[in-house]
């Protein structure tokens, strides 16, 4: 079959397998990948029987770190009865009591969230919430530009103009120290719900977090919350806070759950959580009810992308839907995407939604262009060989900095910070790479900022111009990567010929479900492929067919999307390849086939 069931046999398979670092041909450049072959220890057969499912079912479960009788039925049918209790959450009990005793008092209630994905749809959670709680309460998304990232002086200013009371922070608050003091001084209340991580400064004594001094904080990052799972996204703690407030108001938590369910799925999906422990069993029931949402907004945005009809997944989160929300905040104002999502009818929410739409068509274009511009700066600058990026594009929306630090970083493997000017100085956006800690690698250069934030793997930042070459000096000089780390590490889950796939194997992939970050597709290799013919097809020639021959002598159907001139030159300099592959399953004029997809390939002379 491919896949050993002893350890001696996985061993020498590993062995067999894994490839040294290779240049392989992949899209529009040479990607520097090592593959490796899963080798996680259990009875494949075993588990197989005991849940009715295929030992490589088995065997991907256990790659995805999911061990044990309890944890695997876990993954495998796992319900919304397996989520955590909102009240283990550091915070929430407190803030629950102190917003309901506000909403008796007739206290004015400001959500103050933030224009992303994560941050529109905390807003709409608390917004909602508070709403059929009886509160006065009103809300507020920052504007990107004018407003930047989270609390500011101006937003707590306006609100205190406008008489209200207390501020309740969602998707943002935990880095907003100085603000929350400011909001103290002048009477207020500050609520904070957030989920990034909490700053910190490193002192003789170690490491120092600095909690806002807001009345309550709620953040399952903090260092002493005991919450189960820390790995949540904004929208989840304002769902968690809401069952609290809702259980406390009589109507119970389960209402809250079935109303917000939605909002914290795609908000989880949107905001790259992984999906894994909580996550994944809200995402998998989130789009369950999505399909069928009685949120017309939510309904109209899936209906101008044509997505209706069709079974909705992860990916139209990430890729269709959840951009055109996003696109609001960059070249608009969020505030039009929370608009859509509390519209009440059909006709009210189909104008918005494709405005949205064509929104992020334009973001789309304006994108493409500074992804170019970014490269041309990389390869007539000869940077090359620096092991960070620092792109400067002054002219550049800087609501795009992101998106195109994303592209620059998929393109070249390295971390990468995209800086634009902005009224205030330059700000930028940094995306990375697996082996490297943005967030804490900036913090050894936090002087040069007036502001910064994030995480491992995302950041912003604001800094004055004349720091901008500091900037780009100091964090590459600091930056200890060594060349295995830009290497993408590519995960077989099993070494598995063509011929083992079957119909019934692939329809079990449903049970992996949802995939995304932290719960990939199932990926296969199969070595020693030989070439019998192609076809190339599609837009642009990007579509590849291809008759192979396996090491049996057997002949199969491969499809590839991606650069084919790549693929073939690969095939004709070497005769034979490795392929990663995922299999699925091809309706085409009411006949079902397997389609087998290359995902990867390697030389054989790779080594393996």
């Amino acid at each position: 079959m491919g896949f050993g069931k002893t350890a001696a046999e996985a061993k020498n398979k590993v062995s067999a397998f894994v490839q040294a670092a290779q240049y392989v041909c992949q899209g529009e450049r040479m990607k520097r990948e090592k593959w490796y072959l899963a080798a996680k220890k259990a009875d494949f057969e075993k588990i197989g029987r005991m849940f009715s499912i295929d030992p490589v079912i088995a065997r991907i479960i256990r790659n995805r770190d999911i061990e044990g009788e309890k944890a695997t039925e876990k993954y495998l049918y796992g319900t919304l009865a397996d989520l955590y209790d909102p009240l283990c959450m550091k915070g929430i009990s407190e803030a629950s009591a102190l917003l309901m005793r506000k909403i008796k008092a007739g206290r004015k209630i400001r959500v103050i969230g933030d224009y992303d994905i994560d941050g529109i749809m905390s807003s709409y959670i608390l917004a909602t919430g508070l709403d059929m709680l009886g509160a006065v309460a009103d809300t507020v998304i920052p504007h990107r530009i004018q407003d930047g990232y989270g609390l500011n002086d101006a937003l707590i200013r306006a609100a205190y103009e406008d008489g209200v009371d207390t501020i309740l922070t969602c998707d943002n608050g935990i880095a907003a120290y100085g603000q929350t003091a400011y909001a103290n001084a002048l009477g207020m209340t500050v609520v904070v719900t957030d989920h990034h991580e909490v700053p910190y400064e490193e002192t003789e004594r170690g490491r120092v977090y600095q909690l806002p001094p807001a009345a309550v904080v709620v953040d399952p990052k903090q260092e002493d919350c005991g919450y189960p799972f820390s790995g949540v996204c904004g929208a989840v703690v304002a769902m968690k806070l809401m069952q609290a407030m809702f259980d406390e108001a009589g109507i119970g938590s389960a209402a809250a759950l079935d109303l917000f369910l939605e909002m914290a799925a795609f908000a989880t999906v949107g905001d790259v959580m992984e999906l894994v422990d909580e996550n994944r069993i809200l995402v998998k029931y989130g789009l369950q009810s999505m399909q069928n949402t009685a949120n017309p907004g939510l309904r109209a945005l899936m209906e101008v992308n044509e997505l209706l009809d069709k079974k909705l997944t992860a990916y139209h989160i990430g890729f269709v839907l959840g951009p055109c929300l996003n696109a609001t905040g960059r070249l608009d104002t969020a505030g039009r995407a929370l608009a859509l999502l509390r519209c009440k009818t059909r006709e009210e929410a189909l104008p918005i939604a494709m405005d949205l739409k064509h929104l992020n068509e334009s973001r789309k274009e304006m994108t493409q262009e500074g992804v170019e511009r970014a490269q041309k700066q990389i390869e007539d600058g000869g940077m090359q060989d620096r092991k960070v990026l620092v792109i400067y594009l002054p002219d550049c929306h800087e609501s795009l900095a992101g998106i195109i630090a994303g592209r620059i970083r998929e393109r070249y493997g390295k971390p990468v910070f995209v800086l634009t000017d902005s009224e205030e100085g330059v700000k930028g956006s940094g995306r990375s790479i697996a082996s490297y800690s943005m967030y804490e690698e900036m913090s050894r250069c936090k002087d040069l900022f007036t502001k910064y934030g994030g995480h491992k793997m995302a950041a912003g930042l604001s800094l004055p111009k004349e720091n901008v070459t500091l900037f780009a000096e100091r964090i590459e000089a600091g930056c200890t990567l060594a060349a295995a780390d830009f290497m993408e590490k590519v995960s077989i889950d099993v070494q598995m010929p063509f011929g083992y796939v079957s119909h019934r194997l692939i329809e079990q992939f449903a049970l992996l479900e949802p995939f995304g970050n932290g719960n990939r597709k199932p990926l296969f290799a199969q070595k020693n492929v030989s070439l019998l013919g192609s076809r190339i097809v599609g837009k642009n020639g990007r579509v590849g067919r291809y008759t192979v021959l396996d090491e049996q002598g057997m002949r199969y159907e491969l499809v590839y999307f991606g650069e084919q001139e790549e693929l073939l030159s690969c095939w004709q300099k070497h005769g034979k390849i490795h392929v990663a592959y995922c299999p699925e399953l091809h309706t085409y004029r009411g006949r079902t086939e397997i389609q087998y997809v290359m995902q990867g390939f390697m030389p054989v002379s790779g080594g393996a």
